[in-house]
């Protein structure tokens, strides 16, 4: 079967949810992204966190997703933004263009130093809205999981998150599979977004909660 005829019956599938649909999906293509990723930035942790995010923005876009565009190619682009905004946010700029291809070159350089008194008390007051606004979503978040005792979860989002451990040294550790790793870290991810939404923040404090 061609490897586009493939990608279609994938999308549909998890249109359709498939409950195997998506671990398919990662397992067709995280490979490819993590190393897209690593070797532009080469921190595992933060290449994996990356290439989830690319996931999820691309099962919020996939109503709008059209069929006859080339999966790989659409996965590359949305992982090739979220490469950028994190660049951005950790204070570097791409010196060129990010291309989705696997061959794509692209330096990256840091920020002029000489910012305005104004824009860093600006960022000093949305890093607290931020801030609290996570510690809200993970409290409720950790309740849940007590609750409901869902320690498993609980210890593999703790090694991912605060320890900084890469999946396969997580699933390891904890006797269970580099997949149920990789949808447990989806479901945190997804519901800590969710729950943050919910706090009804300005779209200036986390503006990728409002990305069409």
């Amino acid at each position: 079967m061609a490897s586009s005829e493939t990608d279609q019956i994938l999308v549909e599938r998890i249109r359709n949810k498939d409950d195997d649909a998506w671990g398919d999906l990662i397992s067709r293509y995280e490979g490819r992204l993590l190393a897209f990723v690593e070797s532009r930035i080469g921190r595992r942790a933060a290449s994996e966190d990356i290439v989830q995010e690319a996931f999820i923005g691309f099962l919020r876009s996939l109503p709008n997703f059209d069929g006859r565009r080339p999966l790989e190619s659409y996965l590359f682009s949305i992982c090739a933004y979220k490469l950028t905004d994190h660049m951005r946010r950790e204070g570097r700029r791409p010196a060129l263009p990010l291309s989705a291809g696997g061959d794509s070159g692209g330096e990256w350089q840091l920020a002029s130093p000489a910012r305005a008194a104004s824009s860093i008390v600006r960022s000093g007051e949305q890093k607290d809205l931020e801030e609290k606004a996570l510690v809200e979503a993970l409290r409720e978040q950790l309740d849940r999981w007590k609750d409901r005792g869902d320690w498993t979860k609980l210890r593999c989002n703790e090694l991912l998150f605060v320890r900084g451990w890469a999946n396969k040294k997580v699933a390891e550790h904890l006797g269970i599979s580099e997949q149920q790793v990789a949808n447990f870290k989806f479901d945190f991810l997804t519901r800590t977004r969710t729950l943050v939404g919910r706090q009804g923040l300005s779209e200036d404090i986390f503006p990728e909660l409002y990305d069409d």
